[in-house]
This record gives structure tokens, C-alpha cells and sequence, in this order.
């Protein structure tokens, strides 16, 4: 029976991959392990290693990947410290990482450096901050890549990737916004809110304008209670520079019109999400799971400049006034229309492979592919 690790370090990437883990899981041809760590293991953030508990996987390790003053470097070197001593005891035969942090980099290393099969979920995409370069760095190091689209596969291999080590599976998470028939009752009532009308507001620090994040953070919230509108506020990810986002947000505390979260359950999220009068913020889910239910969305600073969907968004600098003006007219604006994906069953897509033997079959000596150009 062949071992298969996921790891997961926060409560978006569990979202996108348990799918494909509850495959694993109830399959008699493999075994899974949960490597979970980073900030499923806060209490600032939520604890939501508790939300990996109620699906009762046999195999779940838990590592703690920070000290009190949350470092990325000093995270990253401690996760590839404990994952490594995870991996000598288990030998697997497959590690499945997704996204662009610092987790799955520290699972990508150790793996490619112990001659490991690595599979990397949505590489190829583009956000444009350091999340760039995690991704593509995680993307050299993994054999395996289980892309979105047929943009991601062409960057892939403009970065040398092997064309016949690149899946198209869709994303995972669309699965959940397909399926997922929570009702609005039940999601309020679950997180005491109470509003008839609200907005979802979702921002995260640029760690490359550390300089500037606290006066984007004190801007955002200005913006936000000013509108005088209804607001489901969820924390921001532990990026370097999230305390200054924090700090913003106890100006809200107590406020009628705010409830402040630092984590919601996937399907309760979509659920408020699908119902919400629009989201704003800088989190990719403005330009995913919004995108597809076609909520109202308003993406506020430089996070997002280069990932797909960002074209159809009202954009705004970091700044109240715009910020204001967007909030004041986002219900006027002419959104284009997205058709349906069509993958709508990346697990179903991705345990075909597994059993196929397809993954298994890539070699682990990886060969840059050169592009040929005409002359």
C-alpha cells in the first residue's frame, strides 16, 4: 500500500485539497497521512487544526512551526526541520503540497532532497507579490504538477517544467461551491450574525511593502466603518506584517455593524460568501470562488495585480477616499459573466491518476525543457 503525505499549514489550502484527501483516505489501495502545521496550530488565528479533527483521519501529525513572534524565514527553517523527521520515520511515496507558502516549500525541499515524489498543486499562477516567488519555487522543486488551466500548464513550462509531468485538474475548491447546499440560516446562526444585508472584507499584508502596511490596514478599516454598511471581517493570513492588520482591527471591536472572525469553516464561508452584497479586500478569493458566484468585488491595493480574474474587479489603490467611492458604487458596476468551469471533479481527476500509476511513473531526475524559439 503506498503512503501518501498531504501537508496543510493554513485554513485556505485545506479547503482546496481535502477533497482529494477523503479520496485518499477511503481508498484501500493507499494510506494517508495529514502533515499539519503553520497556522492551524494558533490560537490568534483560530486553532483550525480542530476543523482537520472532524473529518477523523486515521494519520494526522501535528508540528508547531512558530514561536511567539511569527518569522517566515525562521518558520520555514522549522518546518523543514520537523517534516524532515516526519519523512525519515515514514518513507512515503508521495507528498502532495498546495500553493505558495512557506509549508508546502519546506514539504518540497525535503522531498525533492530525499528523493521523494513531489506533487504541487495550482502552480502556474500569478499574484505578484512574494507569493510569486514561493510558487514557482516550489513548482522547480516538485515532479508532479495538478494545474488549474491551460495558462498555468504554458507557464510551467516556460519556467522548463516537463510537459508530460503537468495534469490539468481544475481547482478543488470548486467542487465545494458546486456541491455545497449549507443555507444562510444555518450559516448565520452557526456564527451569531445577525445582519439581513452585509459584505464580506478579507485583507492580507504585502510583505513587500512592509512600510506601508500599516497605513493600508488603518485606511481599509477608516473606509470600511465610515461606509456605514454591514461587514463579516475575517483575519488576515500570518504573512509578515499581519500584526499591523490585527491592530486595525480592534477599532472595530464592539462596533453593531461588525463581526470580526479569525477563521470561518469553508462551507459556512461560501455559503455567507454566495449571499453577500459584494467582498473586498486583497484575498485570491475575490478573484476565484467570488468570480464564479459572480458576487460584487472590489480589490483594494497591489496583492493581486497579475492573477487571472483581476481584469474584472473594481480596483483601487490602498487609500480611504477610493476605497469609499468603490464601496458607494460597486453595486453599479457591469460585471461580465463567467461560464461555468469545466472541471468540476479535479478529486475524481486526481485519484483516476493515482490509480492509473501515472504519478508514480514521472521520473525524479528532473530535465529543464527548453522552449524552442524560431529564428
Amino acid at each position: 500500500m503506498k503512503k501518501i503525505v498531504f501537508v496543510t499549514g493554513t485554513r485556505a489550502d485545506f479547503s482546496k485539497i481535502k477533497s482529494l484527501m477523503l479520496k485518499v483516505e477511503q481508498s484501500q489501495d493507499f494510506e494517508l497521512f495529514v502533515f499539519v502545521t503553520g497556522m492551524h496550530l494558533s490560537h490568534i488565528f483560530g486553532f483550525t487544526s480542530t476543523e482537520i479533527d472532524k473529518y477523523h483521519f486515521k494519520n494526522i501529525f501535528k508540528y508547531i512551526n512558530f514561536d511567539k513572534y511569527f518569522q517566515m524565514d525562521k518558520a520555514l527553517a522549522s518546518t523543514i526541520d520537523g517534516f524532515s523527521k516526519f519523512i525519515a520515520e515514514l518513507d512515503p511515496d508521495l507528498i502532495v503540497v498546495h500553493g505558495d507558502r512557506i509549508e508546502p516549500l519546506a514539504a518540497a525541499i525535503v522531498g525533492s532532497l530525499n528523493n521523494i515524489l513531489v506533487a504541487h498543486i495550482e502552480g502556474g499562477e500569478l499574484s505578484g507579490t512574494i507569493d510569486d516567488s514561493l510558487r514557482h519555487s516550489i513548482s522547480k522543486l516538485a515532479h508532479i504538477h495538478l494545474v488549474n488551466d491551460e495558462r498555468a500548464k504554458k507557464r510551467l513550462m516556460q519556467l522548463g517544467e516537463d510537459e508530460e509531468s503537468i495534469f490539468i485538474i481544475g481547482s478543488p475548491d470548486l467542487e465545494i461551491l458546486n456541491s455545497n447546499e449549507l443555507s444562510l440560516k444555518a450559516a448565520k446562526e452557526h456564527y451569531e450574525i445577525n445582519f439581513k444585508n452585509y459584505a464580506i472584507a478579507m485583507f492580507h499584508p504585502v510583505t513587500t511593502e512592509l512600510n506601508t502596511i500599516k497605513e493600508q490596514s488603518e485606511n481599509f478599516v477608516l473606509a470600511l466603518k465610515e461606509s456605514g454598511k454591514n461587514y463579516i471581517v475575517i483575519y488576515p493570513n500570518n504573512d509578515l506584517g499581519f500584526e499591523f492588520i490585527l491592530e486595525s482591527y480592534k477599532s472595530l471591536e464592539g462596533l453593531e455593524n461588525f463581526r470580526i472572525f479569525p477563521s470561518l469553516r469553508f462551507e459556512y464561508f461560501i455559503t455567507l460568501l454566495k449571499n453577500a452584497d459584494f467582498i473586498i479586500g486583497n484575498s485570491s478569493c475575490i478573484l476565484k470562488e467570488a468570480l464564479y458566484l459572480q458576487i460584487p468585488r472590489i480589490l483594494v491595493g497591489s496583492r493581486q495585480n497579475k492573477r487571472a480574474g483581476s481584469e474584472d474587479c473594481m480596483r483601487v489603490d490602498s487609500k480611504k477616499e477610493e476605497i469609499l467611492k468603490a464601496i458607494s458604487k460597486v453595486h453599479k458596476m457591469d460585471f461580465k459573466q463567467v461560464s461555468t468551469p469545466q472541471i468540476l471533479n479535479s478529486s475524481q481527476m486526481f485519484f483516476t491518476y493515482l490509480q492509473s500509476g501515472k504519478f508514480f511513473a514521472i521520473n525524479k531526475q528532473k530535465a529543464f525543457k527548453d522552449i524552442l524559439v524560431k529564428e
